[in-house]
């Protein structure tokens, strides 16, 4: 075993014994039964968050769910919605902050084989909700398929983008989405198509907790010229974003006309600190985690530059990362 996996072992271990001290001193009545008995192939306890999120901070998950089926997505669902468990959904964790006392509740991470299939057909692609979309976008480019070059540089899965309409400034997913399957906490599956789904800056219409599947429309092209207007955007977004340092994207939504980087830069908030959190040098809108950082950190951190930008130029910004719990 290598010094970094004794590490995360040794890391699991420590946060077990922690709650199990816990609960212990909490007297055996404060203790539950297991809710998810005879699926625990599927299902673990006092799971750290932090290695599942690009700015790599964050508490553990009371219960960690990967199932590796629909059928085993419904078991789980119904045992949380029999005992009372809060649900929450994690993709690839780019443009998500949890608290450092973690989540009491069924974190549900649709990461196995079963979420990461790529069919191609003339013009269509139908993902699973856990394929990477640089992965997808790479598959893409040498199938000579283009229309999500806007996703270079944009890390998560096929749902997390999907979900929060992910791109920019060279385009989003949302406008190649033809069709997305979906479920509720009840575990009805149902489909909904182009003609019902309404994409806008960074959202979605769609409202169920599960993004299972969806088929995305492209277009033919010359595999050599799609690479070209990829590395383009590759390259824009490498100079201008601190994509090689623990962030979680842009922290606040653009207001209408404005820029949420310029307003921070201009109030002269770039490196500003608030312990191990870093409003970025490169881009005013990304807060960086550096050494011994906190969640708690990156909280105070947002919360400096929403007051300053507001007494600045009378302007609220509003978070754009998803914030746990």
């Amino acid at each position: 075993m290598s010094q970094s996996a004794r590490e995360v072992r040794g890391e699991e271990q420590d946060v077990v014994a922690s709650t199990r001290r816990r609960e212990a001193e909490s007297g055996p009545m404060m203790r539950l039964a297991n809710p998810f008995a005879g699926l625990e192939e599927c299902v673990a306890e006092h799971v750290p968050l932090a290695r599942y999120t690009w700015i790599k901070l964050g508490g553990p998950a009371r219960w960690f769910v990967r199932p590796r089926s629909v059928e085993e997505l419904q078991a789980a669902v119904e045992r949380c919605r029999d005992n009372g468990i809060a649900i929450y959904v994690i993709g690839g964790g780019a443009n998500l902050i949890i608290s450092d006392e973690g989540i009491d509740g069924a974190v549900f991470r649709l990461s196995e084989e079963h979420w990461k299939t790529m069919d191609f057909e003339e013009k269509a692609v139908h993902v699973g909700a856990g394929v990477d979309m640089q992965k997808l976008m790479l598959r893409a480019i040498r199938g000579g398929r283009c229309g999500i070059e806007c996703l270079a540089g944009i890390p998560g899965t096929v749902a997390g983008g999907i979900r929060m309409n992910a791109g920019g400034k060279f385009g989003s997913i949302g406008s190649v989405v033809s069709r997305v399957t979906v479920m509720d906490d009840d575990g009805n599956i149902s489909d909904r198509t182009r003609d019902d789904l309404i994409f806008d800056y960074r959202a979605c219409n769609i409202t169920a907790r599960f993004i299972l599947r969806a088929t995305l429309e492209l277009d033919e092209d010359d595999p050599h010229r799609i690479m070209d207007r990829t590395k383009e955007i590759w390259m824009f977004k490498r100079n201008t974003q601190p994509l090689n340092t623990p962030n979680a994207g842009c922290i606040f939504r653009n207001p209408p006309g404005q820029s949420a980087g310029a307003l921070i830069d201009r109030a002269g908030l770039k490196g500003f600190r608030v312990g191990g959190a870093e409003v970025s040098t490169k881009h005013a809108n990304f807060i960086v985690a550096r050494e011994n950082c906190q969640t708690a950190d990156v909280l105070q951190l947002m919360k400096t530059v929403r007051d300053t930008v507001l007494d600045r130029f009378g302007i609220v910004l509003e978070p754009e990362v998803l914030l746990w719990p």
